[in-house]
């Protein structure tokens, strides 16, 4: 607006000057002289009329923008204080419900020492498993919201996992049994020798809480199962695999993507809306294995469920007990494997258990690298998993297929998935994928495959 003023001041003055000008050479008279003056005067009393009008009304609109940014300045204020008093009321209630739970639990306790009838041993164990499940639940509300309240801290100790996570795993198997669904839990790991690791055992536990309490509630019928792989050692290091799976009411793939960045879109378009608290801690479970330095992902199919995995890698600690390696590599001769996964992590796992078959691994964060990457190199064995970014392994093995280079070699392909859904196995075998393997990867399993396919190859 001011440029424009400036311009039609210009304009005017310009047309003062040249209507001088001619009168003063007597091309015009004055008569006229004045007409155009007068003409002149009248548009700038029009024109300055319009520039005040609007510099008046955008003045209106700048005090009405301070007054309402002032105001959202309050309202903000008014915000954060009810938080803070939210924050400490929830604290306060956490406390207060804590409280009797323990003494209740205390109680339970010493009336365990007692002599009891079969009967009665029974009841108390039950009166024990749901005061324990309670004590969860207030745990991961109030543990969730600190989460979201603050910046993650870990508190790295030492850990014996199976041990530690036996009891959690207890407390749940009660919840799911009531609900009539089958619950199991195991361990995979090495024989070759007792160690601890050092990691932060209550926000690993905060995870496994949020997930399996979110299985057991979208599971009407069949079973949750739990798996803690910890069958991978490299040097001093320990990469655990937890995985979390239900026969529920699953997502679809689309809605599955999203569900950690965008929940809300996630859950306005799946079937978990019609659950009350669905999806309870999934965006903080995501944020703390994100913090312990792991990624949490899922694999879901509608109406038959849902697998959530993350792997974290931790430091050995104390009675480690080196073992030599003694097993001879099951391939003898040099053998290429490539290798599509998007998580570090597992790249970490799958690498470290072809290496020890004799295997060398080349990786593909995605389907679109690994069509790449087997046109210009050459390859024995590729391992693709099924679910990735960008490409995902089915259009991958697609278009690896249409290449003359596998026309001639045939190389063999191998689908990998944390969930071996019917569904997913019959898509593998239509897309031309020549075996399947779930993870956690079954090393014998793996082994039958390299052996298969390096005769093939041979």
């Amino acid at each position: 607006m001011k440029k424009k003023l400036s311009f039609f001041i210009f304009v005017s003055i310009a047309a003062i000057l040249i209507i001088g000008y001619f009168f003063l050479e007597k091309k015009i008279y004055a008569e006229s002289a004045a007409v155009f003056l007068f003409i002149l005067a009248i548009i700038q009393v029009f024109v300055l009329q319009f520039f005040l009008k609007n510099q008046l009304k955008n003045e209106l609109i700048k005090t009405n923008l301070r007054l309402r940014v002032n105001e959202l300045k309050e309202s903000l204020e008014t915000a954060e204080e009810f938080a803070n008093h939210n924050s400490i009321y929830l604290s306060n209630m956490s406390y207060e419900v804590r409280t009797p739970l323990n003494t209740v639990l205390g109680m339970l306790n010493m009336l365990k020492q007692t002599e009891l009838d079969s009967d009665q041993t029974a009841q108390v164990e039950i009166a024990e498993y749901s005061s324990k499940h309670l004590l969860q639940l207030v745990n991961m509300v109030t543990d969730n919201a600190e989460v979201n309240n603050s910046d993650i801290k870990l508190d790295l100790i030492t850990v014996d996992l199976k041990s530690e996570l036996s009891k959690l795993f207890k407390v749940f198997e009660y919840q799911a049994w009531e609900k009539g669904l089958d619950f199991e839990y195991k361990f995979i790991s090495e024989e070759k020798g007792k160690f601890l690791v050092l990691g932060d055992a209550s926000k690993i536990q905060q995870v496994l809480i949020n997930l399996i309490n979110n299985a057991i509630k979208f599971t009407n019928a069949g079973k949750i199962s739990i798996i803690v792989d910890q069958s991978v050692g490299i040097d001093n290091d320990q990469i655990i695999t937890f995985y979390i799976k239900d026969t529920g009411v699953g997502m679809k793939p689309n809605d599955a993507k999203h569900i950690f960045n965008n929940p809300e879109h996630a859950y306005n378009n799946s079937i978990l809306k019609h659950y009350r608290g669905a999806g309870m801690g999934l965006s903080i479970s995501h944020k703390l294995v994100d913090a312990m330095g792991g990624e949490l992902k899922l694999e879901s199919k509608e109406n038959e469920g849902s697998t959530f995995y993350f792997s974290l890698q931790l430091k050995k600690t104390l009675n480690i007990k080196p073992v030599e390696e003694v097993q001879q590599p099951i391939l003898s001769e040099k053998f290429n494997v490539l290798v599509a996964e998007d998580n570090r992590m597992n790249q970490k796992v799958i690498k470290f258990l072809l290496e020890r078959q004799g295997a060398d691994c080349t990786f593909a964060k995605n389907g679109l690298e690994a069509v790449d990457l087997y046109k210009i190199l050459d390859f024995d064995m590729i391992f693709m998993d099924i679910y990735m970014p960008d490409m995902d392994g089915y259009e991958a093995t697609k278009f690896i297929k249409e290449t003359e280079k596998y026309l001639a070699q045939k190389t063999p392909i191998i689908g990998v998935s944390a969930s071996a859904f019917e569904k997913d196995i019959e898509k593998a075998k239509r897309a031309g994928i020549d075996g399947f393997l779930t993870k956690p990867l079954d090393v014998e399993k793996l082994k039958d495959l390299l052996v298969k396919f390096s005769k093939i190859n041979s």
